[in-house]
């Protein structure tokens, strides 16, 4: 079985520390792990491999903590694939690209990279489950029992009549069809009907959309020719024509040409084959603060447990701190988030209005919805720690045996100091080593590389001077990652 990883979120609803370039999947949240290396590392129990569906952006941070986590697991990322997009086009033409990248007959677990799932062991039971009724050319997808009436997920509602599968371990429900986000009345009677027959034994009527699908690639495939054929021929068409060496790379202008649309739209509410999981397996998606709140630990006073907090006569209370202390007095229900370039300062119940101010960034043309003051890069990392109108400090970070981009800049000059590792610096048609405490200067215009041939990190300070000193003055002329 194959598991298929999406990838694909920018996770707004949690910034400031998810952004477009280092989105909430890929965060480590808990206990230095990030919610994609959980789901690497929860699937690879029952998936014998992994087609990760991603943007190019983030090809490199899912590479890089798959290799952490294969340093200290039984985790093998030879037994992965990648599907790179170059525009999102929604969860249809993801899933699509990937089924076609597989033989018909195998089976796909599709998950999403940033939820999170607490009881592993429930977990497997429900996907050996769906396994069962996939076999039986089903498409099956997990249903969460409500816990409560949640106006923030869709539902699924299952055939009041409706037979319970069962034999050989399987259960499975028929779906009668599935539900959008209803607004707090309809919330609070399905979670009414719902306990009216838990009291007789029944099977719920009513389920949260877990967003977790289970089924043969060719069925998927079949159903969504028949379904939604444009987007069936134009993902066809695309994956046709894309380059399939190393990975999977679908180009921009066939990619931009499959219609944008869920698997909920595009397939499951259509098919006559879908059978729903009841799954309790400890599942949330950690779509706002008010979710992700629940899964930190508290003190005495319902405030997050946080070595950077000090909290008098203060209660309940999330903070996630940077590496400054965070002091609240007479405060209650707050949720503050600090980050090195950002703060958030929200009541608890008001996280969904994240959205806004993300949009009002982007109004505003700041960055700051976009990347983090470090930014990650496929050959290590940068960090701007000053900026002015005409200059910018930065502190770089090139990973042993790699070497950033063959290139030149038309706004600015820059200087580099070495502060640690020994760096081989092209500099027209010359190559120069530079040590600890060494320094070279790049003129503009001047074609030039900076790479690490040792075995330690290269750590160097880059001052940049100039009259535009955007991330966009780069003029690549060759590059390892076949960026353009």
């Amino acid at each position: 079985m194959t598991n298929i990883i999406l990838c694909g979120g920018n996770g707004t609803r949690l910034w400031p520390i998810s952004r477009a370039l280092m989105p909430k999947q890929f965060v480590k949240l808990f206990d230095d792990e990030s919610l994609f290396q959980l789901t690497l590392k929860r699937n690879m129990v029952v998936c014998e491999t992994h087609m990760i569906v991603s943007n190019a952006e983030q090809y490199f941070l899912a590479v890089d903590q798959m290799e952490e986590i294969g340093n200290d697991s039984k985790f093998k990322i030879q037994n992965s694939k990648f599907l790179l997009e170059p525009v999102g086009r929604n969860t249809a033409p993801a899933i699509a690209l990937a089924c076609l990248a597989l033989d018909s007959e195998e089976i796909v677990l599709v998950t999403p990279s940033d939820h999170l799932i607490k009881d592993e062991a429930s977990y497997s039971m429900a996907v050996a489950n769906a396994v069962e009724l996939a076999k039986n050319n089903n498409l099956v997808t997990f249903g969460i029992t409500p816990e409560f009436a949640e106006t923030g997920f869709g539902y699924i509602e299952a055939k009041a009549s409706g037979k319970r599968e069962e034999g050989r371990g399987t259960e499975g429900l028929d779906v009668e069809c599935f539900k959008e986000k209803p607004n707090r009345e309809l919330a609070e009677r399905y979670i009414e009907e719902n306990s009216k027959l838990n009291i007789q034994n029944l099977p719920l009527k009513y389920y949260w959309n877990s967003g977790m699908f289970c089924f043969k690639a060719g069925l998927f495939l079949e159903e969504l020719k028949k379904y939604s054929p444009d987007i069936y021929e134009a993902s066809l068409k695309a994956y046709e024509q894309t380059d399939k060496s190393d990975f999977i790379r679908i180009a921009h202008d066939d990619m931009a040409a499959i219609p944008e649309e869920s698997i909920d739209y595009a397939v499951m509410e259509k098919s006559d084959r879908v059978k729903v999981v009841p799954s309790d397996i400890g599942w949330s998606d950690l779509g706002s603060f008010d979710a992700l709140d629940g899964e930190f630990d508290k003190d005495e006073n319902g405030n997050t447990v946080d070595e950077n907090l000090i909290a008098m006569s203060a209660k309940d209370n999330m903070v996630i701190s940077g590496e400054r202390m965070i002091a609240l007095a007479n405060v209650d229900d707050l949720i503050v988030v600090d980050t090195p370039d950002a703060l958030l300062v929200t009541k608890k119940g008001s996280s969904q209005k994240i959205k806004d101010i993300v949009k009002e960034l982007k109004g505003r043309e700041s960055e700051l919805h976009h990347i983090h003051l470090t930014a990650h890069r496929p050959w290590g990392t940068y960090t701007v720690l000053e900026e002015s109108d005409n200059y910018k400090i930065k502190r770089i970070i090139v990973k042993p045996g790699k070497r950033l981009s063959l290139q030149k800049h038309f706004h600015r000059s820059e200087h580099w100091i070495v502060v640690s590792g020994t760096a081989k610096v092209t500099l027209g048609s010359k190559e120069v080593l530079i040590r600890p405490n060494e320094s070279t200067y790049i003129p503009i215009g001047e074609v030039h590389r900076l790479e690490n041939p040792g075995k330690v990190d290269v750590i160097l300070i880059e001052a940049q001077v100039g009259n535009y000193l955007g991330e966009d003055d780069i003029v690549r002329i060759e590059d390892d990652f076949q960026r353009s």
